[in-house]
């Protein structure tokens, strides 16, 4: 039998100063020091090239939507052609466009803009559904604080990606799915635009017997799909089928991209010269091993904020293509965490674990390409899988190890 799901009110107990100190300084210098750094090579270099990024693909995608050609976005000759002339200059390799139809409405949105234009513009929209959702998740003003400070803004403002997007659609999730499951399900529909987490969702939902979210995502799916075909063409799915196995074989056989580049289990293996069969050996087997965790966790009486952090945990851990922006996920997990914690203090080694996940997502710029993001992931798997037993044990009847240890003071008013 399933229980039903119920997000707990936020606490208003004390916010620990060094968690508040901490998260200011991340926030600040990620707010500050971008625009600094990074002011006159981001966009474009300083002689007025533009800077080869992720972003190209999507507004060079969307200028070939507006130019009647939507299926020519996901041929790499032509969408590279496109990218060259509009950065002034020539790279190695490819930016190439991979996501399903439905994506190419935001493209085409915004190749309407200017390059920079829409770049800024990407980073600042996106960003803030982020924001509302990680407020949501906390139940106090203090989480838009940590939103800004999780680490991985930086790379997903640098290169213009969707990791925004991503976990402000798995945020809303979550937390509607206790008490509006038909617009948590429409999230869960939006989020389609990222096949990878097409099966872990899903399975949960059913698991949980969460029927309106589950037809909900289903319905909005397929409505996704039919305006997409009916606006851009048979062509355009036929192009994304036909140009996907090539995507595959070069990121996730050749490894055009660095190993280290990518945050997933399958890459670590990889990234220390391990073959391919022993990848993706170790990679089904802790696939395996999430689904299995989630569908008994979600079954359970477990308390609803480790369900939803453990199932955005597992969409980190499960895709074996995973760039350090769709890191952003692993914030709507943290933003979980603290909200128990705030409600009932943190336990003694939260704090501290939490201090070196960040750490180890910061490494990641100084490191170059290196899978220190999987790392953080594991961290905040265990602090959850630590929280989940000692619920469990005390729901037994026996002691519960970790409650002496329960962080109580805190001074700070902030949220």
């Amino acid at each position: 039998m399933t229980t039903p799901l119920i997000l707990t009110p936020s606490g208003r107990g004390p916010i620990p100063p060094a968690l508040v100190m901490v998260c200011a300084i991340l926030a600040i210098l990620q707010i500050a020091f971008f625009p600094l750094y990074y002011g006159r090579g981001w966009i474009f270099e300083e002689g007025g090239l533009g800077v080869p990024t992720d972003f190209i693909n999507v507004w060079s995608a969307g200028r070939l939507v507006l130019d009647g050609h939507p299926a020519w976005a996901y041929d790499w000759d032509i969408q590279k052609k496109v990218q060259v002339a509009v950065l002034g200059q020539t790279y190695p390799g490819n930016f190439a466009w991979h996501y399903p139809p439905p994506f190419l409405f935001i493209a085409a949105l915004l190749a309407k803009l200017p390059y920079a234009v829409a770049f800024i513009g990407w980073a600042c929209v996106s960003a803030v559904p982020y924001l509302v959702v990680m407020r949501a998740i906390v139940g106090r003003p203090f989480g838009l604080l940590l939103a800004l400070a999780f680490p991985v803004i930086f790379t997903n403002v640098l290169v213009g990606q969707n990791g925004f997007l991503t976990a402000s659609l798995i945020g809303g999730l979550l937390v509607l799915l206790p008490t509006r499951p038909i617009l948590a399900g429409i999230c869960l529909g939006l989020l389609s635009y990222k096949p990878q987490y097409g099966v872990l969702f899903p399975l949960v939902l059913l698991a949980a017997a969460q029927w309106r979210a589950f037809v909900s995502a289903g319905v909005t799916t397929v409505a996704l799909a039919l305006a997409s075909w009916l606006i851009f063409g048979t062509e355009s799915w036929q192009a994304f089928f036909k140009w996907m196995p090539m995507f595959s074989q070069a990121f996730l056989v050749e490894g055009r991209a660095p190993w280290g580049k990518m945050q997933s289990l399958f890459a670590l293996v990889r990234y220390f010269d391990g073959s391919e069969t022993l990848a993706w050996t170790l990679h089904w087997m802790l696939v395996a091993a999430v689904v299995v965790s989630l569908v008994w966790l979600w079954r359970s009486n477990a308390r609803y904020e480790w369900k939803a952090a453990a199932l955005a945990v597992g969409a980190v851990l499960a895709t074996p293509y995973l760039f350090l922006y769709d890191v952003m996920v692993l914030a709507i997990a943290i933003g979980f965490i603290v909200r128990v914690g705030l409600s009932e203090g943190f336990l003694r080694h939260e704090l501290p674990v939490f201090g070196l996940a960040l750490v180890m997502l910061v490494a990641y710029q100084f490191l170059g390409a290196a899978p220190t993001g999987l790392g953080a992931t594991l961290l905040v798997a265990a602090l959850i899988g630590i929280r989940i037993g000692d619920s469990l044990h005390a729901k037994s009847g026996g002691a519960t190890p970790f409650k002496a240890s329960a962080v109580v003071h805190g001074t700070n008013s902030l949220g």
